[in-house]
């Protein structure tokens, strides 16, 4: 949302961003063992969520238990239903672009859903790079903060360390962005530029909020969200804003997807 002034803040100031999400905190590893130059896209893992083979009309009348029961990552209800729908992957796409100086089209996402594989940098020749390890938080978390040192994991008695004899297959596919757009929208948002970020973010906010009080289905945030772009597409002409302006924006695009549940009644 505010990706922009963020970096610009960054450069301006000189300071390095560590990123503490997962798949950021693994590329940022990744990278540095490797010159720019030679960087051909980035691969963002993704679990799949609880709903990964479903298709499109089977999505149509699960229970919030259901988008909150994640196979693999406890987190909290809003994240973990943006984890169902990919939104979380949305946003990190978008994130990607912004920590990388990159385009949509050089961040690819890919379903993995041991998440054990963190995320993965490709390389000109061919080649990949992973970061692999426990689905814990603290993880990247304790990363960034001992950084550039690594802390010894004797330390960290309750982590779940990753034995990689003990974790069997790890799989791959394809997202199904017919069924889970939420990729696809980002796209939109990031090309249309300006404050759209701000209108993806917003939109899909208020609509993961009605999906939890039960006013809405699940499938109807990726509707709620695709009108709230087109609606607001002016909004793709403000480079920049004030912080206040963003809020202002925010809560304005988060009170228009309310009134959106009286149109579909």
């Amino acid at each position: 949302v505010a990706g922009y002034a963020v970096m610009q803040l960054a450069s301006d100031s000189g300071a390095l961003i560590l990123p503490v999400d997962s798949e950021h905190s693994a590329i940022w590893q990744c990278l540095m063992a490797a010159f720019p130059s030679d960087l051909h896209h980035l691969i963002l893992t993704c679990s799949g969520g609880p709903f990964f083979e479903r298709n499109r009309d089977e999505l149509v009348h699960v229970s919030v238990e259901e988008a909150l029961a994640h196979p693999t990552w406890t987190m909290g209800k809003k994240i973990t239903i943006d984890s169902a729908t990919l939104m979380n992957k949305a946003f990190e796409l978008i994130e990607a672009c912004h920590l990388y100086g990159l385009e949509p089209e050089d961040v690819g996402v890919v379903i993995h859903p041991q998440s054990i594989v963190h995320s993965l940098v490709a390389f000109n020749d061919g080649s990949y790079l992973a970061q692999l390890g426990s689905p814990d938080m603290r993880m990247p978390i304790r990363y960034a903060l001992t950084f550039p040192n690594r802390s010894d994991r004797s330390a960290y008695t309750s982590f779940n360390l990753f034995k990689i004899s003990e974790n069997g297959a790890w799989t791959f596919a394809e997202v199904d962005e017919e069924t889970f757009p939420s990729l696809r929208l980002a796209r939109k948002a990031w090309r249309e530029g300006g404050m759209m970020p701000l209108v993806l973010n917003a939109s899909n906010e208020e609509a993961v909020r009605l999906f939890l009080d039960g006013a809405i289905r699940l499938t109807q945030i990726f509707d709620f969200v695709e009108r709230a772009l087109a609606e607001f597409s002016h909004m793709s002409s403000i480079e920049s804003s004030t912080f206040d302006d963003m809020m202002n924006g925010h809560y304005r695009v988060m009170k228009r997807v309310r009134e959106y549940v009286h149109a579909t009644d």
